[in-house]
């Protein structure tokens, strides 16, 4: 899941080859393959065809139905097959056979034709097609590779650039953080945008968080706190906004109630362990402070579902986008003495 938000062009290469090998080769090749039906004389197998043309040469020599001659060799070059063979038999009859053949189908005869057109060799699907579709096939799938790792390439380019996308590592917040203290001088470092949508049972972002230098500063994620009722899905009513700073050890938390859960004392009581209550409100900025890490988390988006449930109980939908700031200063290894209790039990 995590590859997937972070390296999205990645995700899709590897299920685009995995397609790829399970529809050629899995189903294409082996479950189901192609089955040719209906094949012409053209189609047959050197062999196959010479057999062929020699039945029809011998059957004309008793019949003499020049029609039936016509039908079985033309329209395919099947006189040209002809003289080809009567060119390399041994046998005399056998070869006034072929060519008599030959004359029905282009009123000319083996003389015209080795004047005229060059005589080669009959190719068939057996021979030259099959090794002629593998390499077609093979240069499909080159270009189809190509095209596959530029636009991994091209997506990346553009996540790094900030053209679209979500969520941005390079994205840099444009404005100081919200925070108590505006003495604290801060760092911009990254900016990111998760969005919850109702039936997303499974939703669990976390974003890395780094410097300039790729350095590891921490971690900040959204994910869900509490549901309501016994509908499937998750009837969501609240989240919880996360930040980890790897110079404090410890991880700030904070829970976006809905306007039923914030009012609700009970269901207020049964979150507090999980973090400080916050009522969901649009435009609301959500700040999250550590040692070292500041983050500001913006309801950029909020929708209440309907139905049964009390009104504004559970959310459709709910977009939020966090900025990262890192605090300048030295920071030590983080001080654990007396409260390793505190952290395990958290």
């Amino acid at each position: 899941m995590d590859m997937i938000q972070e390296r999205p062009g990645t995700a899709a290469l590897i299920a685009f080859v995995l397609g790829l090998f399970i529809g050629l080769f899995a189903l294409g090749w082996w479950l189901w393959p192609v089955q040719w039906t209906d094949a012409g004389p053209q189609h047959l197998a050197a062999v196959d065809q010479a057999q062929y043309i020699r039945t029809v040469a011998e059957l004309y020599s008793y019949q003499g139905d020049q029609q039936k001659v016509r039908d079985a060799l033309g329209g395919w070059g099947g006189d040209v097959a002809a003289c080809q063979l009567a060119a390399t038999s041994t046998d005399l009859a056998d070869a006034s056979r072929l060519e008599a053949v030959a004359a029905v189908v282009n009123n000319q005869g083996c003389d015209a034709i080795s004047s005229e057109t060059p005589v080669e060799p009959t190719t068939t699907d057996d021979e030259g097609g099959g090794s002629l579709n593998t390499v077609w096939l093979l240069a499909v799938l080159l270009v189809i590779l190509g095209a596959a790792i530029w636009f991994v390439i091209s997506r990346r380019n553009s996540l790094m650039a900030g053209d679209g996308g979500s969520p941005r590592y390079a994205d840099i917040p444009d404005s100081a953080p919200v925070i108590s203290n505006s003495d604290v001088v801060t760092t911009p470092l990254a900016r990111f945008q998760s969005t919850y949508t109702f039936g997303h049972d499974s939703y669990d972002d976390s974003f890395s968080i780094e410097n300039s230098n790729g350095e590891f500063l921490g971690e900040c994620g959204v994910g869900i706190s509490e549901s309501i009722g016994t509908d499937a899905p998750k009837n969501v009513t609240a989240l919880e906004v996360w930040l980890f700073d790897k110079n404090d050890i410890r991880t700030v938390t904070k829970v976006i109630m809905s306007d039923h859960a914030f009012f609700d004392e009970a269901l207020k009581a049964k979150l507090a362990p999980k973090g400080e209550p916050v009522l969901a409100r649009e435009n609301e900025t959500i700040v999250l402070e550590t040692a070292s890490l500041i983050i500001n988390a913006e309801i950029k988006g909020l929708q209440y579902g309907t139905g049964t449930l009390p009104p504004q109980s559970f959310f459709e939908q709910v977009t939020l986008e966090l900025s990262a700031w890192a605090k300048q200063g030295d920071y030590d290894e983080p001080d654990i003495v007396g409260r390793v209790d505190e952290i395990m039990n958290y």
